[in-house]
């Protein structure tokens, strides 16, 4: 799975690497991961459909 969001620590777009998809309190989707370059923790908000095309 790829994915890229961005990363608060480099001010750019990344790929996230270890992605976990996770259902909210409010029924939405986030994906959580960890940027390649920095290992920073990052997160990225889904729809339902980004959600099912990326496992959940």
């Amino acid at each position: 799975m790829k994915l890229e969001g961005r990363c608060m620590k480099c001010k750019e777009a990344r790929e996230m690497k270890d992605l976990k998809i996770e259902k909210t309190t409010r029924g939405t989707f986030m994906a959580r991961g960890t940027c390649v370059k920095c290992g920073t923790r990052m997160a990225k908000i889904l729809s339902a459909e980004q959600a099912k095309q990326l496992g959940k």
